[in-house]
């Protein structure tokens, strides 16, 4: 597996890199936001782990500007920043995981073998489900030519579902993907939203593009119901 880190704090970084190259991880390192840029767009690598306060560009521009140049390597931010904005904020704009700061080294391992396996399948900038159209850079959405009101968490849970669409998605899945996971909370909450965006998304137009496998999870699906 060869990995980037972009990360400023140059003592952490290194630590970061001598512990990944002792499980057998390459890691070449950058330390400011225009110099993580450019190697991920020049160089092929498997993930890149990227701090969000960086100088010259910071972690949100330097993700946001790979997906609109259609560079699809799996990002895992590695940041300081907890905050569930911060988070949402980092998903929008094409992440695919978030750990902060302190962390455990085995997690951080484990979390990059995960993206590793996954892989980088190309994602379009503006997700669709037949008329179902969320575009993650102005965060608006339509169900055909209406415009849908969703709050941060809605918006955050139904962009996970399309990016996964047609497929089954565990709620543990979904919970660790949209909602805090340092923070233990209740699973049943899934069910809740998922509850919401139905009435938003679906019910106004007696449609059923959120569905619900009993015993597996949600899936959206790719024809928008």
């Amino acid at each position: 597996m060869r990995v980037l880190l972009v990360e400023d704090e140059v003592l952490l970084a290194d630590t970061v890199r001598r512990g990944l190259a002792a499980e057998g991880v390459e890691v070449d390192l950058a330390h400011d936001g225009p110099t993580g840029y450019r190697r991920a767009r020049e160089h092929a690598y498997d993930v890149l782990v990227l701090d969000l306060m960086l100088p010259g560009r910071n972690g949100y521009e330097v993700c946001r500007d790979l997906r609109a140049a259609g560079v699809w390597t799996p990002v895992l931010v590695l940041t300081a920043k907890d905050g569930e904005y911060d988070q949402v904020d980092a998903f929008d704009l094409g992440a695919d995981d978030y750990l902060t700061k302190p962390f455990s080294f085995p997690v951080l391992l484990a979390r990059l073998r995960a993206l590793h396996r996954r892989g980088a399948p190309e994602r379009p900038v503006v997700l669709r489900a037949g008329d179902l159209v969320l575009d993650p850079a102005t965060r608006r959405v339509h169900r055909g030519e209406t415009p849908l009101t969703l709050t941060a968490r809605e918006f955050a849970l139904l962009e996970f579902l399309l990016r996964r669409r047609d497929e089954v998605v565990p709620k543990a899945e979904i919970l660790r993907a949209v909602w805090d996971p340092e923070v233990s909370t209740d699973p049943n909450v899934v069910e809740v939203y998922v509850g919401y965006l139905r009435r938003k998304v679906d019910a106004p137009f007696a449609r059923h593009a959120l569905q619900t496998v009993r015993g597996a999870g949600y899936r959206l699906a790719a024809d928008g119901g």
